[in-house]
């Protein structure tokens, strides 16, 4: 094999697109949403890389992403064991052929192209059209809407030019063009891509559905007073704000349905909470928000860009409080130097994650404090943990009603009772809590 990761005999092309929200899926936006359908994209994508995968290690064929879009970006999306070449500028024929005239080049013998459209393609369809090549000047695989979703030659032939692509005659005037040039040509089975919700609803139903990208779960307990500013900080087209009453005293189920939020009840305990919340969304993903912490604008598309790196099971927002002077100053430091460095986030910086990885960890462990702790240092052991740059507001109240030396001890004393071993049940008893508000959460 090359240096560039051409050379063999066979080589395949998978065309890809960094899914940018509002950029990609632009035909399903009104329906799934900005994020919802570049999470599609993502998906169809990563489908259609393993299954090239698979195809090109059966054959020991070249693989290549040519795409558009960042280079750091791909590498960190789809892995850095892939050779990525970048699509020259121009209309889709002309990238096309250009990369494809860059394989045989480099001395490839038999090279297909495909994009990432088609979520029914197997390595099988792949195995066929080298087959068909061996015979065969030029392989098509048709798709429904006229157009095709595989090209496979095995020498330069001129078969883009002139045909305007997008239309329902792209795979008719494409044999046209090969009756010209006198190539022998051999179709496969006719697949069906997905661009439109039409697309969508015949390849999975369940798909078609409008449904938010992200769930925002908010465990609340007396919270009245500030709910609805968390709730408020939250709003955005691609999320629903689930606010899971804990039996509060006061009216914060109220002020939560006032501003808008769907509100849930559960028994009190957070771990309870944030699993009611959990088994209740629609979304993807997860992010578990306390009753008194702000996001920072624009956070759904920030948690988006942080889930793109598979590698990555949890993330968190800086930590930053509300309370003024350097004592605030210094318990952010303490708290982001713990999150940053030592990879332990806890739920007041706002935790979110793929809903299938929470499912599989099994949710919060259902103890009388610490749950987040917990999922984290479970979450830590499986895959990357990141705190993203954008800071998440949380209520300096803790520290106001119980000082800050107090309130710091004892967090400490609680964490290192953790790692000794001691269980829960048994910290919440020598952690005593003063009031309704209180609650730990490792701040310092």
């Amino acid at each position: 094999m090359s240096r560039t990761g051409r050379g063999r005999p066979d080589h395949i092309i998978v065309f890809a697109r960094y899914p940018a929200p509002g950029r990609t899926k632009t035909r399903l936006i009104p329906v799934l949403g900005r994020l919802g359908a570049a999470d599609l994209s993502r998906r169809l994508t990563e489908k259609t890389l393993a299954t090239a995968r698979c195809a090109a290690g059966m054959r020991r064929a070249g693989l290549e992403v040519c795409h558009d879009g960042g280079l750091k970006r791909m590498r960190r999306w789809l892995g850095r064991d892939l050779l990525f070449t970048a699509q020259v500028e121009g209309g889709l024929g002309e990238r096309m052929e250009a990369a494809m005239d860059r394989a045989f080049a480099d001395g490839c013998g038999r090279v297909l192209l495909l994009g990432t459209d088609i979520p029914d393609v197997e390595p099988a369809h792949l195995g066929k059209a080298f087959e068909h090549l061996e015979d065969h000047d030029l392989v098509l695989g048709p798709s429904l809407d006229g157009g095709y979703w595989l090209i496979g030659l095995k020498r330069r032939a001129d078969v883009f030019g002139g045909i305007v692509w997008g239309r329902a005659d792209v795979l008719e005037k494409t044999l046209a063009k090969a009756r010209e040039k006198s190539l022998s040509v051999r179709l496969l089975a006719p697949l069906t891509d997905v661009d439109t919700l039409e697309d969508l609803a015949a390849w999975r139903p369940e798909e078609a559905a409008a449904r938010p990208y992200l769930s925002v779960v908010i465990p609340a307990l007396n919270e009245a007073g500030r709910v609805a500013r968390t709730i408020d900080s939250a709003r955005d087209p691609e999320a629903e704000i689930l606010v899971v009453n804990g039996g509060s005293r006061d009216n914060t189920a109220g002020e939560a349905a006032r501003a808008g939020a769907k509100v849930l009840s559960a028994s009190r305990g957070r771990a309870r909470q944030q699993n009611l919340g959990a088994s209740a969304a629609r979304g993807a993903v997860l992010l578990f928000l306390h009753a008194d912490t702000r996001l920072p604008a624009g956070y759904a598309g920030l948690i988006f860009e942080a889930l793109l790196d598979p590698g990555v099971m949890l993330g968190a927002f800086s930590f930053k409080t509300d309370l003024a002077g350097g004592a605030g100053r210094g318990i952010e430091a303490l708290v982001n130097f713990r999150s940053k460095i030592l990879k332990l986030p806890y739920g007041d910086q706002g935790l979110f994650l793929r809903k299938t990885v929470f499912a599989s960890a099994g949710g919060f462990p259902d103890t009388p404090l610490a749950e987040d702790f917990l999922l984290v240092r479970r979450l830590k052991k499986q895959g990357r943990i990141v705190t993203l740059a954008a800071l998440a507001v949380t209520s300096g109240r803790r520290w106001q009603d119980l000082g800050l030396l107090r309130t710091t001890l004892v967090n400490q004393i609680v964490l290192a009772g953790l790692y000794a071993g001691f269980k829960p049940a048994t910290l919440a008893r020598f952690h005593q809590r003063p009031g309704p508000s209180s609650r730990w959460q490792g701040r310092a």
